[in-house]
């Protein structure tokens, strides 16, 4: 079939053969942008004939664009994967069926994606299902200019949703996750600190777009959720998780899961944010904050 896939990675020897494998029986291309890898990823994905190019990280949005712009793509359509996810059997025969009779006012097409922590399927808490936008003409898409929650977003056209699944199982360490949400933490407040300063223009695209399940939980976070007091909005938040949306029939790896990352992780952002308004001492300029962003989290804006 004529689609691309785009794969951003780095250090991904332990996902990225499972990933390429599911994705093999209906891409034309596969696209590998590795930010320098010191372990066999890069080999890994030329022994699956994946073309790799390299490039310095920035992050998520900043990578995921050039690449778009750069990678030389020809195929009519194209789809964005993490290397830690793979498609179900039943994805590839329903893009295999439809794909390449799809009319011409559809541009984009969602696909629902489940997420698996520690083998187990996350299906309460309002993970499940989880749309996204992951396929799309070439040329229509673009990615948001965002640190954390980036989407891509469609200058045109029409959109359906597939019926079957993406998987997202990453099978690293404990420790690994939360050294990744570590880091997220920081984007994120970078992201939040913006609805506050506005420091740099904040990509709005998806606001704007027509309606979806992205669009709205972007609303409910820059507009309600961002605006709680830090000392509450983590706790709410897990409590609507694990209660209301039902997060505990997720069992004990779910409690983890919901406790981890609609908790533990959301407060780390708030005392981030705290942290660094602490730093400002007063001074909330433009050029203060992103001073105080390039010399403690080397984050140049």
């Amino acid at each position: 079939m004529e689609l691309a896939v785009i794969i951003l990675t780095y250090n991904e020897s332990l996902h990225l053969a499972r990933c390429i494998r599911s994705l093999r029986p209906i891409v034309s291309s596969i696209y590998v942008v590795d930010a320098f890898s010191t372990d066999d990823t890069v080999a890994i994905a030329e022994s699956y004939g994946a073309k790799v190019l390299q490039r310095k990280w920035v992050n998520y949005a900043d990578q995921f664009q050039w690449a778009l712009d750069h990678a030389g793509i020809t195929a009519p359509w194209v789809m964005r994967m993490d290397a830690d996810e793979y498609l179900e059997p039943g994805l590839v025969e329903e893009i295999a069926a439809r794909l390449d009779n799809m009319p011409e006012n559809i541009t984009g097409i969602y696909i629902r994606r489940k997420v698996l922590f520690k083998g187990k399927w996350i299906r309460y808490g309002g993970f499940y299902p989880h749309t996204l936008l992951r396929i799309w003409r070439n040329g229509v898409g673009s990615i948001e200019q965002r640190w954390m929650d980036e989407h891509v977003v469609l200058s045109n056209g029409n959109t359906l949703r597939f019926n079957e699944h993406i998987v997202d199982d990453n099978l690293n360490s404990i420790h690994w996750w939360v050294n990744k949400h570590n880091n997220y933490a920081i984007r994120e407040m970078v992201d939040l600190l913006n609805i506050r300063y506005s420091f740099w223009q904040s990509d709005d695209r998806l606001l704007k777009a027509h309606g979806s399940q992205a669009k709205r939980k972007r609303f409910l976070k820059e507009k309600v959720y961002a605006a709680l007091s830090p000392g509450m909005r983590a706790s709410m938040y897990f409590l609507f998780r694990y209660v209301l949306r039902c997060g505990f029939l997720d069992g004990y790896k779910g409690f983890l899961f919901h406790f981890m990352q609609g908790y533990w992780y959301r407060l780390l952002v708030d005392v981030n944010v705290q942290e660094f308004q602490q730093k400002l001492k007063g001074g909330e300029s433009k050029e203060d904050i992103m001073a105080l962003l390039k010399q403690d989290y080397n984050i140049h804006i």
